[in-house]
Protein backbone atom coordinates (compact mmCIF):
# COMPACT_ATOMS: atom_id res chain seq x y z
CA UNK A 1 0.00 0.00 0.00
CA UNK A 2 2.82 2.39 0.16
CA UNK A 3 2.79 2.80 -3.60
CA UNK A 4 -1.31 4.00 -2.62
CA UNK A 5 -2.60 7.21 -2.17
CA UNK A 6 -5.87 7.43 -0.31
CA UNK A 7 -8.07 10.86 -1.80
CA UNK A 8 -10.97 11.03 1.32
CA UNK A 9 -14.29 13.14 -0.47
CA UNK A 10 -15.33 14.85 2.75
CA UNK A 11 -16.79 18.18 2.02
CA UNK A 12 -20.57 16.78 1.84
CA UNK A 13 -23.69 19.21 2.88
CA UNK A 14 -25.38 16.96 4.69
CA UNK A 15 -28.81 18.41 3.80
CA UNK A 16 -30.44 15.39 5.13
CA UNK A 17 -28.92 15.14 8.54
CA UNK A 18 -30.73 18.50 9.20
CA UNK A 19 -29.57 20.55 11.72
CA UNK A 20 -26.64 18.20 13.25
CA UNK A 21 -25.00 19.50 9.44
CA UNK A 22 -26.28 23.27 9.90
CA UNK A 23 -22.49 23.99 11.27
CA UNK A 24 -20.45 21.12 10.15
CA UNK A 25 -19.69 18.62 7.24
CA UNK A 26 -21.56 15.63 7.25
CA UNK A 27 -17.88 13.57 7.96
CA UNK A 28 -17.31 15.78 10.91
CA UNK A 29 -20.41 14.68 13.04
CA UNK A 30 -20.03 13.16 16.16
CA UNK A 31 -20.48 9.26 15.88
CA UNK A 32 -21.02 6.66 18.33
CA UNK A 33 -20.03 8.82 21.53
CA UNK A 34 -16.02 9.97 21.40
CA UNK A 35 -15.67 9.89 17.37
CA UNK A 36 -16.61 11.23 13.92
CA UNK A 37 -17.68 9.82 11.20
CA UNK A 38 -14.66 10.30 8.88
CA UNK A 39 -12.34 8.34 11.61
CA UNK A 40 -13.85 5.11 10.42
CA UNK A 41 -12.49 5.71 6.93
CA UNK A 42 -9.41 7.60 8.12
CA UNK A 43 -8.55 4.17 10.50
CA UNK A 44 -9.36 1.81 7.51
CA UNK A 45 -6.46 3.92 5.42
CA UNK A 46 -3.80 3.45 8.22
CA UNK A 47 -4.77 -0.03 9.45
CA UNK A 48 -4.13 -0.96 5.67
CA UNK A 49 -0.89 0.62 5.27
CA UNK A 50 -2.00 3.78 3.63
CA UNK A 51 0.84 6.38 4.40
CA UNK A 52 -0.46 9.27 2.48
CA UNK A 53 -3.71 10.66 2.59
CA UNK A 54 -5.69 14.01 1.12
CA UNK A 55 -8.93 15.14 2.28
CA UNK A 56 -10.83 16.89 0.34
CA UNK A 57 -13.24 19.46 2.54
CA UNK A 58 -15.81 22.31 0.92
CA UNK A 59 -19.17 23.38 3.25
CA UNK A 60 -18.42 24.03 6.70
CA UNK A 61 -14.75 22.64 7.03
CA UNK A 62 -14.10 24.16 10.04
CA UNK A 63 -14.67 21.36 13.23
CA UNK A 64 -13.05 18.77 10.57
CA UNK A 65 -10.16 20.84 10.03
CA UNK A 66 -10.11 21.55 14.16
CA UNK A 67 -10.62 17.69 14.27
CA UNK A 68 -7.90 16.51 12.05
CA UNK A 69 -5.08 18.58 12.97
CA UNK A 70 -2.01 17.26 11.47
CA UNK A 71 -2.85 13.77 11.70
CA UNK A 72 -1.71 12.35 15.04
CA UNK A 73 -4.29 10.35 16.71
CA UNK A 74 -3.78 8.55 13.16
CA UNK A 75 -0.20 8.28 12.91
CA UNK A 76 -0.10 10.19 9.93
CA UNK A 77 2.20 12.94 11.23
CA UNK A 78 5.06 10.64 11.68
CA UNK A 79 7.97 10.65 9.23
CA UNK A 80 7.24 8.79 6.22
CA UNK A 81 3.27 9.73 6.41
CA UNK A 82 0.66 12.63 5.90
CA UNK A 83 -2.23 13.85 5.53
CA UNK A 84 -3.38 17.06 3.20
CA UNK A 85 -6.40 18.88 3.58
CA UNK A 86 -7.28 20.62 0.20
CA UNK A 87 -10.12 22.96 -0.14
CA UNK A 88 -11.71 24.52 -3.32
CA UNK A 89 -10.20 27.99 -4.32
CA UNK A 90 -10.89 30.35 -7.13
CA UNK A 91 -8.17 30.97 -9.74
CA UNK A 92 -7.40 32.39 -13.45
CA UNK A 93 -7.46 28.58 -14.61
CA UNK A 94 -11.09 28.42 -15.85
CA UNK A 95 -11.90 25.19 -14.23
CA UNK A 96 -11.22 26.23 -10.63
CA UNK A 97 -14.63 27.07 -8.69
CA UNK A 98 -16.70 25.13 -5.89
CA UNK A 99 -16.67 21.44 -6.80
CA UNK A 100 -19.97 21.03 -8.80
CA UNK A 101 -19.45 16.56 -8.18
CA UNK A 102 -17.10 14.04 -6.51
CA UNK A 103 -14.90 13.39 -9.74
CA UNK A 104 -15.07 17.35 -10.12
CA UNK A 105 -13.79 17.72 -6.79
CA UNK A 106 -10.77 15.27 -7.85
CA UNK A 107 -9.92 16.52 -11.50
CA UNK A 108 -9.54 20.15 -9.57
CA UNK A 109 -6.84 18.17 -7.28
CA UNK A 110 -4.91 16.22 -9.86
CA UNK A 111 -1.80 18.42 -10.00
CA UNK A 112 -1.82 17.81 -6.21
CA UNK A 113 -2.16 14.03 -7.15
CA UNK A 114 0.35 14.02 -10.42
CA UNK A 115 3.00 14.68 -7.89
CA UNK A 116 2.40 12.26 -5.56
CA UNK A 117 4.67 9.12 -6.39
CA UNK A 118 1.93 6.77 -6.20
CA UNK A 119 0.73 3.80 -9.16
CA UNK A 120 -3.16 3.60 -7.74
CA UNK A 121 -5.13 6.04 -6.28
CA UNK A 122 -8.10 4.86 -3.58
CA UNK A 123 -11.02 7.36 -4.29
CA UNK A 124 -13.02 6.63 -0.98
CA UNK A 125 -16.17 8.60 0.98
CA UNK A 126 -15.58 10.00 4.59
CA UNK A 127 -18.68 9.51 5.47
CA UNK A 128 -19.72 5.71 5.94
CA UNK A 129 -19.12 3.51 8.86
CA UNK A 130 -17.22 0.35 8.21
CA UNK A 131 -13.43 -1.24 8.61
CA UNK A 132 -12.45 -2.65 5.57
CA UNK A 133 -8.59 -3.88 4.75
CA UNK A 134 -8.03 -1.62 1.50
CA UNK A 135 -4.61 -3.49 0.97
CA UNK A 136 -7.19 -7.34 0.11
CA UNK A 137 -9.35 -4.57 -2.39
CA UNK A 138 -5.78 -4.26 -3.73
CA UNK A 139 -4.46 -7.57 -4.18
CA UNK A 140 -7.62 -8.12 -5.91
CA UNK A 141 -7.28 -5.63 -8.26
CA UNK A 142 -3.43 -6.70 -9.29
CA UNK A 143 -4.59 -10.51 -9.41
CA UNK A 144 -7.29 -9.15 -12.02
CA UNK A 145 -5.31 -7.06 -13.88
CA UNK A 146 -7.19 -4.41 -13.43
CA UNK A 147 -7.23 -0.16 -14.14
CA UNK A 148 -10.27 0.47 -11.74
CA UNK A 149 -12.17 -1.49 -9.23
CA UNK A 150 -14.99 -0.54 -6.91
CA UNK A 151 -16.07 -2.18 -3.95
CA UNK A 152 -19.75 -3.60 -3.73
CA UNK A 153 -21.91 -5.48 -1.04
CA UNK A 154 -25.02 -6.39 -0.64
CA UNK A 155 -28.10 -5.11 1.50
CA UNK A 156 -32.02 -5.54 1.08
CA UNK A 157 -34.02 -4.80 -1.85
CA UNK A 158 -35.90 -2.22 -0.21
CA UNK A 159 -33.22 0.23 0.62
CA UNK A 160 -31.35 -0.06 -3.35
CA UNK A 161 -33.37 2.97 -4.61
CA UNK A 162 -30.78 4.40 -2.77
CA UNK A 163 -27.49 3.81 -4.10
CA UNK A 164 -25.72 2.76 -7.41
CA UNK A 165 -25.72 -0.57 -7.88
CA UNK A 166 -23.90 -3.01 -10.11
CA UNK A 167 -23.83 -6.41 -11.88
CA UNK A 168 -20.91 -8.53 -11.78
CA UNK A 169 -19.74 -11.86 -14.31
CA UNK A 170 -18.04 -15.13 -12.98
CA UNK A 171 -14.68 -13.33 -13.15
CA UNK A 172 -15.97 -10.41 -10.97
CA UNK A 173 -15.82 -7.91 -13.87
CA UNK A 174 -18.64 -5.24 -13.92
CA UNK A 175 -21.04 -6.05 -16.95
CA UNK A 176 -23.57 -2.84 -15.51
CA UNK A 177 -23.54 -0.08 -13.29
CA UNK A 178 -26.90 1.79 -12.37
CA UNK A 179 -26.70 5.04 -10.73
CA UNK A 180 -30.28 4.98 -8.01
CA UNK A 181 -32.97 4.02 -10.35
CA UNK A 182 -36.27 2.20 -8.92
CA UNK A 183 -35.78 -0.92 -9.92
CA UNK A 184 -32.18 -2.00 -10.02
CA UNK A 185 -30.96 -5.30 -11.80
CA UNK A 186 -28.96 -6.54 -9.10
CA UNK A 187 -28.82 -6.13 -5.16
CA UNK A 188 -25.42 -5.19 -5.00
CA UNK A 189 -24.45 -1.58 -4.30
CA UNK A 190 -21.59 0.52 -5.02
CA UNK A 191 -19.92 1.35 -1.40
CA UNK A 192 -18.02 4.45 -2.98
CA UNK A 193 -14.65 2.84 -2.38
CA UNK A 194 -12.67 3.19 -6.06
CA UNK A 195 -9.46 1.91 -6.44
CA UNK A 196 -7.72 3.17 -10.01
CA UNK A 197 -4.72 3.31 -11.60
CA UNK A 198 -3.31 6.35 -11.18
CA UNK A 199 -2.91 6.96 -15.39
CA UNK A 200 -6.32 5.85 -16.04
CA UNK A 201 -7.36 8.37 -13.38
CA UNK A 202 -6.45 10.91 -14.98
CA UNK A 203 -7.06 10.06 -18.34
CA UNK A 204 -10.76 9.32 -17.37
CA UNK A 205 -11.11 12.94 -15.16
CA UNK A 206 -9.43 14.99 -17.86
CA UNK A 207 -11.83 13.44 -20.42
CA UNK A 208 -14.95 13.69 -17.96
CA UNK A 209 -14.12 17.47 -17.36
CA UNK A 210 -14.46 18.30 -20.99
CA UNK A 211 -17.75 17.01 -20.70
CA UNK A 212 -20.89 19.66 -20.38
CA UNK A 213 -23.60 17.01 -20.39
CA UNK A 214 -21.56 15.38 -17.45
CA UNK A 215 -22.86 16.24 -13.93
CA UNK A 216 -18.71 14.79 -12.95
CA UNK A 217 -20.25 12.53 -10.65
CA UNK A 218 -18.27 8.88 -10.30
CA UNK A 219 -20.92 7.22 -10.36
CA UNK A 220 -23.12 8.81 -13.08
CA UNK A 221 -20.80 9.62 -15.08
CA UNK A 222 -16.72 8.22 -15.17
CA UNK A 223 -17.87 4.43 -13.74
CA UNK A 224 -19.56 4.05 -16.61
CA UNK A 225 -17.75 5.18 -19.17
CA UNK A 226 -14.83 3.36 -17.37
CA UNK A 227 -17.00 -0.23 -17.59
CA UNK A 228 -17.51 0.35 -21.78
CA UNK A 229 -13.55 1.28 -22.55
CA UNK A 230 -11.47 -0.57 -19.68
CA UNK A 231 -11.13 -3.17 -16.98
CA UNK A 232 -13.56 -2.32 -14.25
CA UNK A 233 -13.79 -5.48 -11.49
CA UNK A 234 -16.07 -5.35 -8.37
CA UNK A 235 -14.63 -6.32 -5.42
CA UNK A 236 -16.96 -8.23 -2.53
CA UNK A 237 -17.25 -6.88 0.75
CA UNK A 238 -18.99 -8.84 3.32
CA UNK A 239 -18.85 -7.05 6.80
CA UNK A 240 -20.79 -4.55 8.30
CA UNK A 241 -21.23 -1.28 5.94
CA UNK A 242 -23.58 1.55 6.48
CA UNK A 243 -24.25 4.91 4.72
CA UNK A 244 -24.67 7.17 7.43
CA UNK A 245 -26.86 10.00 5.32
CA UNK A 246 -29.61 10.30 7.06
CA UNK A 247 -31.35 10.91 10.74
CA UNK A 248 -32.72 7.36 10.53
CA UNK A 249 -29.60 5.61 9.48
CA UNK A 250 -27.80 7.97 11.51
CA UNK A 251 -29.66 7.21 14.77
CA UNK A 252 -29.82 2.86 13.67
CA UNK A 253 -26.57 3.05 13.00
CA UNK A 254 -25.43 4.25 16.27
CA UNK A 255 -27.90 1.83 17.93
CA UNK A 256 -25.99 -1.04 15.99
CA UNK A 257 -23.17 -0.35 17.84
CA UNK A 258 -24.24 -0.84 21.20
CA UNK A 259 -24.83 -4.13 20.95
CA UNK A 260 -21.62 -4.39 18.74
CA UNK A 261 -18.98 -2.54 20.94
CA UNK A 262 -18.86 -4.18 24.14
CA UNK A 263 -15.33 -6.28 23.75
CA UNK A 264 -16.29 -5.79 19.75
CA UNK A 265 -16.64 -3.51 17.16
CA UNK A 266 -15.19 -0.33 18.57
CA UNK A 267 -12.12 -1.93 20.71
CA UNK A 268 -10.77 -4.80 18.00
CA UNK A 269 -6.83 -4.79 19.10
CA UNK A 270 -6.30 -5.66 15.45
CA UNK A 271 -8.26 -2.98 13.98
CA UNK A 272 -9.00 0.39 16.14
CA UNK A 273 -10.79 3.29 15.36
CA UNK A 274 -8.69 6.02 15.98
CA UNK A 275 -9.93 9.52 16.74
CA UNK A 276 -8.94 13.09 17.74
CA UNK A 277 -9.39 11.92 21.52
CA UNK A 278 -9.80 15.05 24.05
CA UNK A 279 -8.18 13.64 27.55
CA UNK A 280 -11.06 13.42 30.10
CA UNK A 281 -11.72 12.04 33.13
CA UNK A 282 -13.45 8.60 33.74
CA UNK A 283 -17.09 8.59 33.89
CA UNK A 284 -19.38 8.57 37.46
CA UNK A 285 -22.44 7.05 37.67
CA UNK A 286 -24.02 7.79 40.79
CA UNK A 287 -25.57 5.27 43.48
CA UNK A 288 -28.77 6.44 42.03
CA UNK A 289 -27.75 6.10 38.63
CA UNK A 290 -29.03 2.98 36.40
CA UNK A 291 -27.37 2.27 33.07
CA UNK A 292 -28.70 -0.41 30.74
CA UNK A 293 -27.89 -1.13 27.28
CA UNK A 294 -25.67 1.73 26.28
CA UNK A 295 -22.17 3.25 25.79
CA UNK A 296 -21.21 5.84 27.83
CA UNK A 297 -17.97 8.53 26.97
CA UNK A 298 -15.18 9.45 29.49
CA UNK A 299 -16.07 12.94 31.50
CA UNK A 300 -19.91 11.79 32.26
CA UNK A 301 -21.94 12.26 34.77
CA UNK A 302 -24.63 10.08 35.07
CA UNK A 303 -27.19 10.46 38.35
CA UNK A 304 -30.19 9.23 36.83
CA UNK A 305 -31.96 6.97 34.02
CA UNK A 306 -30.24 5.59 30.86
CA UNK A 307 -31.40 3.16 28.81
CA UNK A 308 -30.50 1.75 25.41
CA UNK A 309 -28.53 5.10 24.58
CA UNK A 310 -25.26 6.79 23.49
CA UNK A 311 -23.16 9.59 25.93
CA UNK A 312 -20.53 11.98 24.31
CA UNK A 313 -18.11 12.98 26.34
CA UNK A 314 -18.78 15.20 29.17
CA UNK A 315 -22.96 14.62 29.17
CA UNK A 316 -24.21 15.14 32.61
CA UNK A 317 -27.98 13.10 33.42
CA UNK A 318 -29.16 15.20 36.59
CA UNK A 319 -31.20 12.96 39.03
CA UNK A 320 -34.44 11.68 38.15
CA UNK A 321 -33.72 12.33 34.45
CA UNK A 322 -34.68 9.60 32.09
CA UNK A 323 -32.66 9.16 29.18
CA UNK A 324 -34.22 6.15 26.37
CA UNK A 325 -33.27 5.49 22.94
CA UNK A 326 -31.27 8.98 22.39
CA UNK A 327 -27.72 9.84 21.39
CA UNK A 328 -26.73 12.94 23.79
CA UNK A 329 -23.68 14.69 22.42
CA UNK A 330 -20.98 16.45 24.04
CA UNK A 331 -21.21 18.49 26.91
CA UNK A 332 -25.09 18.46 26.99
CA UNK A 333 -27.06 18.67 30.30
CA UNK A 334 -30.41 16.79 31.18
CA UNK A 335 -32.23 18.41 33.79
CA UNK A 336 -33.59 17.07 36.96
CA UNK A 337 -36.52 14.86 36.45
CA UNK A 338 -36.34 15.59 32.38
CA UNK A 339 -37.48 12.65 29.60
CA UNK A 340 -35.78 12.30 26.57
CA UNK A 341 -36.85 9.88 24.13
CA UNK A 342 -35.59 9.08 20.85
CA UNK A 343 -34.49 12.28 20.55
CA UNK A 344 -30.78 13.43 19.29
CA UNK A 345 -29.20 16.47 21.62
CA UNK A 346 -26.22 18.19 19.67
CA UNK A 347 -23.30 19.31 21.54
CA UNK A 348 -23.95 21.54 24.64
CA UNK A 349 -27.60 21.85 24.43
CA UNK A 350 -29.10 22.16 28.01
CA UNK A 351 -32.50 20.56 28.90
CA UNK A 352 -33.64 22.36 31.62
CA UNK A 353 -35.62 20.03 34.99
CA UNK A 354 -39.14 19.06 34.45
CA UNK A 355 -38.73 19.02 30.39
CA UNK A 356 -40.25 15.79 27.82
CA UNK A 357 -38.60 15.55 24.45
CA UNK A 358 -40.20 12.88 22.33
CA UNK A 359 -43.54 12.77 24.33
CA UNK A 360 -47.19 11.28 23.48
CA UNK A 361 -47.89 9.03 20.47
CA UNK A 362 -48.44 11.89 17.60
CA UNK A 363 -46.00 10.55 14.62
CA UNK A 364 -47.02 13.53 12.61
CA UNK A 365 -44.02 14.15 10.04
CA UNK A 366 -42.51 17.58 9.87
CA UNK A 367 -43.89 20.07 8.52
CA UNK A 368 -40.46 21.66 7.48
CA UNK A 369 -38.77 18.98 6.40
CA UNK A 370 -41.43 16.02 5.74
CA UNK A 371 -38.50 13.96 4.16
CA UNK A 372 -35.97 14.38 6.39
CA UNK A 373 -38.27 13.58 10.03
CA UNK A 374 -40.71 11.24 9.55
CA UNK A 375 -39.23 8.28 11.93
CA UNK A 376 -40.34 9.57 15.21
CA UNK A 377 -36.70 11.55 15.55
CA UNK A 378 -36.58 14.93 17.56
CA UNK A 379 -33.59 16.78 17.12
CA UNK A 380 -31.98 19.75 19.00
CA UNK A 381 -29.38 21.45 17.66
CA UNK A 382 -25.85 22.86 18.97
CA UNK A 383 -26.02 25.22 21.88
CA UNK A 384 -30.06 25.02 22.43
CA UNK A 385 -31.74 26.02 25.65
CA UNK A 386 -34.75 23.94 26.26
CA UNK A 387 -36.50 26.16 29.13
CA UNK A 388 -38.13 24.27 31.75
CA UNK A 389 -41.32 22.34 32.18
CA UNK A 390 -41.54 21.78 27.90
CA UNK A 391 -43.01 19.63 26.14
CA UNK A 392 -41.92 18.44 22.65
CA UNK A 393 -43.47 15.42 20.50
CA UNK A 394 -41.96 13.81 18.17
CA UNK A 395 -40.31 14.66 14.93
CA UNK A 396 -39.31 18.44 16.06
CA UNK A 397 -36.67 20.51 14.93
CA UNK A 398 -35.21 22.64 17.84
CA UNK A 399 -32.53 24.44 15.66
CA UNK A 400 -29.14 25.89 16.61
CA UNK A 401 -29.02 28.00 19.64
CA UNK A 402 -32.77 28.71 20.43
CA UNK A 403 -33.22 29.98 23.87
CA UNK A 404 -36.59 30.34 25.72
CA UNK A 405 -37.71 33.86 24.34
CA UNK A 406 -38.11 31.29 20.72
CA UNK A 407 -40.78 29.36 22.57
CA UNK A 408 -44.32 30.42 21.81
CA UNK A 409 -45.78 27.78 23.92
CA UNK A 410 -44.46 24.90 26.61
CA UNK A 411 -45.65 22.29 24.26
CA UNK A 412 -44.63 21.47 21.05
CA UNK A 413 -46.61 19.15 19.15
CA UNK A 414 -45.20 16.54 17.17
CA UNK A 415 -43.88 17.75 13.50
CA UNK A 416 -43.15 21.33 14.35
CA UNK A 417 -40.18 23.17 14.69
CA UNK A 418 -38.81 26.23 16.48
CA UNK A 419 -36.18 28.53 14.97
CA UNK A 420 -34.26 31.63 16.89
CA UNK A 421 -36.44 34.13 16.42
CA UNK A 422 -33.36 36.51 15.65
CA UNK A 423 -29.81 35.75 13.97
CA UNK A 424 -27.21 34.74 17.36
CA UNK A 425 -23.01 34.39 16.61
CA UNK A 426 -21.57 30.84 15.96
CA UNK A 427 -19.47 29.78 18.96
CA UNK A 428 -16.86 27.02 18.70
CA UNK A 429 -17.35 23.80 16.63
Amino acid sequence: MENTLAVILAGGRGERLSVLAQERTKPAIPFAGKYRIIDFTLSNCVNSGVSKVAVLTQYQPLSLVDHLGVGAPWGLAAPGRAIRLLQPFLSPEEHRNWYKGTADAVFQNLQYIERQKAEHVLILSGDHVYKMDYSLMLNFHNDNQADVTLAYTRIPEADLSQFGTVSVDDKGQVTSFEEKVKHPKSNLISMGVYLFKKDVLLRRLEEDARLRSSKHDFGHDVLPRVMKKQRLFGYEFQGYWRDVGTVQTYWQTNMDLIHMSPGGYLSEADWPIRTNDEERSPAIVSESARVIDSLVSNGCLIEGHVEHSILSPGVIISEGAVVKDSIILSDSTVGSHSIIDCTILDKEVVVEAGCHIGFGDDMRVNRKEPKVLNTGITLVGKWAKIPPGTRIGHNCIIYCGVVEEDFRSDEIPSGQTVSPRKRRSVRTH
